[in-house]
């Protein structure tokens, strides 16, 4: 500590404490906090000369059909322990300071959204978003699994699969590969590929010819 601020009297360490508080009070009313309060946190996925590996090694196919598809079919949120389902998991692990009531409902928290950078102090401001969404699971070959293999791919903790993100943003990439939608925060669209082909590889799912382009494009740059 400086000599200046050593010399600060406890009168102006009062003011620029009530200062501050006042400030605080006025951030904590907000929906939408400016600075970043944490880093979303899933899995670390495998590193970018991996993924291009892997990349290699999945098969290229156009895709499927989404004949016979419902979300209902990848079963989600399931119960991972006591009140907390999956979701209520991944808002915990993936926010800062979060407080849960005793069904496990996130109350009090903040967000990061690696996607565009944006962060969140409401839970109903974001989404848990699948990395490789279901619908383009169904249509890569999730069409072919048994109900218990959906349901494990749709609540996958384990994997780099799901993270909390802006709920709009999360809607308006939907079901779109990476060669239809990446995120907005340009510095993190070599961590989602990462994601996206460890995924993908992990599960057997193909790739079609654009989408693989658009992958090997990113993590070259990686």
């Amino acid at each position: 500590m400086s000599a200046a601020i050593e010399s600060r009297t406890p009168r102006v360490y009062a003011r620029r404490s009530a200062v501050l508080a006042a400030a605080a009070a006025l951030v904590a009313g907000a929906a939408l906090v400016t600075a970043p309060a944490a880093e979303a946190s899933p899995p670390t996925p495998v590193s970018a000369a991996t993924a291009r590996t892997y990349l290699g090694e999945l098969t290229v196919r156009a895709e499927g059909s989404l004949t016979g598809y419902s979300r209902d079919k990848f079963p989600h949120w399931i119960t991972q322990s006591g009140t907390c389902n999956t979701r209520e998991v991944v808002l915990k692990r993936d926010g800062t300071n979060v407080s849960t009531d005793s069904s496990c409902a996130a109350t009090s928290g903040s967000w990061y959204s690696a996607y565009d950078g944006a962060t969140w102090s409401a839970a109903a401001d974001v989404d848990i978003d699948h990395i490789v969404p279901l619908a383009e699971a169904w249509r890569s070959g999730a069409n072919t699994w048994t109900t218990p293999q959906r349901q494990g791919f749709a609540n996958d903790l384990t994997r780099p699969q799901l993270i909390a993100v802006t709920d709009n943003v999360n809607q308006a990439k939907g079901d779109k590969d990476p060669a239809k939608w990446l995120p907005s925060l340009t510095s993190y669209r070599c961590t989602y590929a990462r994601m996206w082909v460890d995924v993908k590889h992990y599960y057997s799912l193909t790739v079609d010819s654009a989408e693989k382009s658009a992958l090997q494009g990113i993590l070259n740059g990686c």
